[in-house]
């Protein structure tokens, strides 16, 4: 006899991937047409970095905030306000100036945070038999789309002549349709939680949790100071922007491969780390790779570094999972994992964007890749090893 999953769930299921394809797209979507921004706008390379920067600094003051806005609200609820801010971001950003493309950034960024956040410990909730494939679709969706945006972003702008205004905008057609299928989530009753009879552990004073966040934090820089600067220095090195934004979308693309078959291994595992060291040492071995400025060492290497890049984020959604025993300091640490690992990602873009501007020598963006890959290694190996907060 056939299993039948419930209806319900399968809507759940697909309101989970339609959110999760839209929670990196309107920043992924920036960095190829920074160029453009900064032409149009007159803004420094500085500023330029700083438009990526800026939703990571409201990742990192709204991931606190989020897990209490999903207890009182109901996570349903609280993803759907998320995908509406969002959306609003979204439309701002491209309507005037450097100010409202700011506050649209601004926007954007506490959009995808509420929703990020709560998608981890909603899973654990109600689809916790389904936790490594959701883990899976979770990080694969969010690349998917990030990836197909960072190739289309210049075309769009360019050949279809919609300005980077038009091409930043597309997007909103994506969201709109995740909103209208997470609707039915909204009138679901909360999720019964622990009681305060179980007050969830304090994780800000667990060494695990500050590992995991450290770890979240090193390859969330990596991911972001790469979409944004990737594409210029593929041009400054002699390539034309429309196939700049392609290699950079092709490195994303290779990153669902990562994304989408790391949770499933491992959860198989009773401790994480040597998948940990297999990705750092690929991180490092791709950057180093980078280096010489042959066309096909260049694309070798970005293959190896877009494994990497997929494979790193499930790591860190499944260590938020795997490393708590109950379900509201999962909620806590995904909170605070985001938060501070965010903190770390805003700096990475913006303070690149400042040593261009002092030193004009990309190696640099090379050299401090490598040196977050250290870093990920540093606190990856710990946070692999089989503890509960």
């Amino acid at each position: 006899m056939t299993k039948h999953h419930h209806p319900s769930q399968a809507l759940l299921i697909t309101g989970i991937l339609m959110v999760s394809i839209n929670l990196r797209t309107s920043i992924a979507a920036v960095g190829p047409l920074i160029p453009f921004i900064r032409e149009d706008l007159g803004l420094s390379n500085g500023l330029a970095g700083f438009l990526t920067t800026l939703p990571l600094l409201t990742f990192a003051t709204f991931s606190l905030l989020a897990p209490s806005i999903g207890k009182r609200m109901g996570h349903g609820r609280a993803i759907f306000m998320g995908m509406i801010i969002l959306a609003i971001g979204v439309v701002t950003r491209v309507l005037g100036g450097i100010e409202l493309l700011l506050i649209g950034t601004a926007l954007t960024g506490i959009g995808i945070v509420i929703a990020n956040v709560l998608l981890i410990p909603l899973i654990k909730l109600r689809l916790p038999e389904k936790l490594g494939i959701m883990t899976a679709l979770l990080a694969t969706g969010m690349s998917l789309l990030a990836a197909i945006a960072a190739g289309l972003s210049v075309p769009m702008a360019v050949d279809l002549n919609w300005g980077w205004r038009g091409s930043l905008f597309f997007w909103i057609v994506f969201l709109i349709l995740a909103i209208f299928i997470w609707i039915p989530q909204i009138g679901r009753p909360k999720v019964a939680i622990q009681t305060d009879d179980f007050a969830p552990k304090n994780v800000w004073k667990s060494r695990l949790a500050w590992q995991i966040t450290l770890f979240m934090g090193a390859q969330s820089v990596m991911y972001f100071t790469l979409i944004t600067w990737l594409p210029d220095m593929l041009i400054s090195r002699g390539m034309d922007p429309v196939n700049a934004g392609f290699i950079s979308s092709l490195m994303q693309i290779v990153s669902l491969v990562g994304s989408y078959f790391a949770p499933g291994i491992l959860l198989k595992l009773k401790e994480q780390s040597k998948v940990i060291l297999v990705v750092g040492i690929g991180y490092i071995i791709g950057y180093i790779g980078l280096l010489p400025q042959i066309e096909w060492l260049t694309y070798a290497s970005l293959t190896l570094i877009g494994l990497g890049l997929g494979a790193s984020l499930s790591i860190a959604y499944t260590l938020i999972s795997l490393r708590t025993a109950e379900d509201r300091t999962t909620a806590k640490l995904s909170g605070m994992v985001q938060s501070s690992g965010y903190v770390l990602a805003a700096l990475g873009p913006m303070l690149f964007g400042i040593s261009l501007d002092f030193f004009n020598n990309w190696n640099l963006l090379i050299y401090f890749m490598i040196f977050f890959s250290v870093q990920f290694l540093l606190f990856g190996l710990p946070a692999g090893r089989d503890r509960k907060i």
